[in-house]
């Protein structure tokens, strides 16, 4: 679906580390200096979904097909990115083109990893990158700005825009994000992000990388991270990027008996991918027969034809109706055949919203 998160933070925090773990491949070069990694990397991965391994026990497939989601690896920013220091300016610009920013950040003593600024202050870290990405705002908004007073003059939409551009930019340059704004749900609002898209207008999610012994106990880093998370009303995944490069080569029941060791439940990088799909308002539906078990991508609140298109454009013009069966259902029938028999499918037409996790097939007019 071309949506993607973005993985950014200070140099050497572990945020190309987390990258090679998150997509099982090696190509994202993680060393110990600034700007190791020069172009933004990109992988899809798959989003774990343990309902299609249930399916499949039932299904017997010939393969399982999984949702997908595009992360993009930019490289560290240091201060005075948005001044074009380090390799600021182009990473900026990468960052603009995800809808989600994932921000990694260093919750961990070691004094073998050099950091950029001395010493490790999460807090600190954290307000060099927002800092950054806050005064990159406001020079794009100024831009836009600028354009809004000659056009104000004549038009009263303009004018209704420029003064909101107005307050949005005091609120920002007060330190503020503009996911905070009081007024994100406005029309003006929402136009103007869509032409300046708002680096700070972004979901975040916060991965605190930690080490081993903070896997289960809190440390006063990521204590204070989290209070900097609830503060913004964004999610905080904490993780071991060492631990989860190690889980790469570990089948998954190997991976499981691992994480179960150090006393945890699921991996960060689980987390990280099924909470950012959620973040990007998605969802899936399953088609389930003997070729393949598979989930399709959707935003939510999809109805029934946009849902079949997703498959097929063909599927949504000549879209007739949908057999769903829920997953609850077809998995405590025991497949679908028993699942009809026993009056758990429906048959739902173009107004139908289709619901996460739906078994759906659909019937339409070539």
């Amino acid at each position: 679906m071309g949506l993607s998160i973005g993985l950014v933070g200070l140099p050497n925090v572990g945020k190309s580390t987390t990258f090679n773990a998150l997509t099982k491949a090696q190509n994202a070069e993680a060393a110990n200096y600034p700007f190791c990694t020069i172009e933004p990397n990109k992988a899809i991965v798959p989003v774990p979904d343990k309902r299609l391994s249930e399916l499949a026990k039932i299904v017997n497939p010939e393969r399982i097909q999984y949702s997908t989601l595009d992360f993009v690896d930019i490289a560290g920013l240091v201060k005075g990115a948005s001044k074009g220091e380090g390799l600021g300016n182009k990473f900026l610009s990468n960052i603009r083109e995800t809808e989600v920013i994932l921000h990694i950040v260093r919750c961990f003593e070691d004094d073998n990893i050099v950091h950029t600024e001395a010493s490790i202050d999460p807090i600190r870290d954290v307000e060099i990158i927002e800092g950054e990405l806050i005064l990159a705002d406001i020079e794009v908004l100024q831009n836009r700005m600028d354009r809004l007073k000659k056009q104000a003059k004549t038009d009263k939409t303009a004018a209704a825009m420029l003064i909101l551009a107005e307050e949005l930019a005091e609120f920002l340059a007060d330190g503020n994000l503009a996911r905070n704004f009081a007024k994100v749900e406005t029309d003006e609002y929402k136009q103007l992000n869509h032409e300046v898209r708002l680096l700070t207008g972004k979901e975040i999610m916060y991965g605190a990388n930690v080490d081993e012994d903070g896997l289960l106990e809190d440390s006063d880093f990521v204590i204070k991270l989290k209070d900097h998370a609830a503060k913004n009303n964004c999610e905080l995944i904490k993780l071991c990027a060492k631990i989860e490069e190690e889980l790469v080569g570990l089948e998954d029941e190997e991976a499981a008996e691992f994480l179960s060791s150090l006393g945890v439940l699921e991996s960060g990088l689980e987390q990280i991918i099924q909470k950012g799909f959620d973040k990007l308002g998605l969802m899936s539906y399953f088609t389930a027969g003997v070729k393949e078990v598979r989930a399709w991508t959707i935003r939510k609140n999809t109805t029934a034809p946009k849902a079949a298109a997703v498959i097929h454009n063909d599927f949504e013009k000549g879209f007739i109706r949908a057999e769903v069966i829920a997953y609850n259902d077809f998995i405590a029938c025991g497949g679908e055949n028993k699942a009809k028999e026993a009056g758990k499918m429906r048959l739902e037409g173009k107004e139908y919203i289709v619901q996460d996790g739906d078994i759906m097939h659909f019937r339409f007019n070539v």
